[in-house]
């Protein structure tokens, strides 16, 4: 008996076509992308297919447009029957991952991650931010160099992705003192381009605004276990789903812990449901070699049809 968890992309898995052919296949998921049209105000659909690339990576569209992808990902795969007994999301995908669970709605769940795109959008404009990739050093020395360096500016970890990637964000000039810090200590030290200093205080003014759009929505009990960004666990109940939700927009996101707990929980089918290959790529790096398990990616038909030859 196979044990399976759904892993669920965030920002960075995007590209221009994702989508498009489950799009040109399938009724249902038309109505995702219709639905994702009509919550964002914006042709969802056409910037996912035809871009342009800049377009895309704006965080207000790039929220419902991973979403949507993940989503019509999702519901082929439950369409052809393969069921999980685990999901989870990096960052943003962590939205999907509680739809893959029944605890919201699809239509719920883009209403959500497109509030979230407007609320960062506009407290980056606010706050000028910068986040940088740590490679080389584990968590606990990062930690220091943050803790070191708070003088330029604020900077904190934003993602524990493997034992040793690790990103940071914060201001520009705290970032780079940070990364410099880094180097000197042996890592390496990658400038990422996004718009705004994501899971940082510097997003904090919409902390509030977004746990009370939150209170609009349904939370229901889940209906498999989730293991949420924040704890690495799981949790049955709705309301406190919502406050970790809310809690999620500027702490950390604990992948490597999320992973680590998985493969506690004996997991041994990895499925990517959604565009892009980053978390497949994530999963070689904490994986060891001697767990017997397997990964698999749905982000397009073919990938589909791959799936259902070897699991149905």
């Amino acid at each position: 008996m196979k044990t399976i968890a759904f892993l669920f992309p965030g920002q960075g898995s995007q590209s221009v076509g994702m989508g498009q052919d489950l799009f040109e296949e399938y009724d249902f998921v038309r109505e995702i992308f219709d639905a994702a049209d009509e919550i964002a105000g914006a042709h969802i659909s056409k910037i996912c297919f035809k871009g342009p690339m800049e377009t895309l990576t704006e965080t207000v569209n790039l929220q419902p447009a991973v979403t949507a992808v993940n989503l019509a990902c999702l519901a082929a795969i439950e369409r052809a029957g393969i069921p999980c007994q685990f999901s989870t999301g990096h960052s943003l995908g962590e939205y999907s991952a509680l739809r893959s669970a029944g605890v919201v709605s699809m239509a719920d769940t883009l209403r959500m991650v497109f509030k979230r795109g407007q609320l960062m959008h506009r407290e980056s404009q606010q706050h000028k931010g910068a986040m940088s990739a740590i490679v080389g050093l584990e968590i606990d020395r990062v930690d220091e160099l943050v803790q070191a360096d708070q003088s330029s500016g604020t900077v904190s970890v934003a993602n524990h992705n493997s034992k040793e990637q690790i990103v940071i964000t914060g201001s520009p000039d705290a970032v780079s003192a940070v990364s410099q810090a880094a180097k000197a200590k042996g890592a390496r030290a990658i400038p990422l381009k996004v718009s705004g200093a994501w899971h940082s205080e510097l997003i904090k003014g919409a902390e509030e605004e977004f746990a009370a759009f939150l209170e609009t929505i349904e939370f229901s009990s889940p209906a498999h276990r989730v293991i949420h960004n924040v704890s690495a666990d799981s949790c049955q109940e709705a309301p406190e789903i919502r406050q970790l939700m809310a809690n999620q927009l500027c702490s950390p996101v604990r992948w490597y812990d999320t992973v680590c707990r998985l493969m506690a929980e004996k997991v041994d089918t990895f499925i990517e449901v959604g565009p892009g290959r980053v978390l497949a790529g994530l999963l070689k790096k904490i994986v060891p070699p001697e767990y017997d398990h397997r990964v698999f990616n749905v982000g397009n038909m073919k990938t589909l049809e791959a799936l259902v030859s070897e699991l149905s």
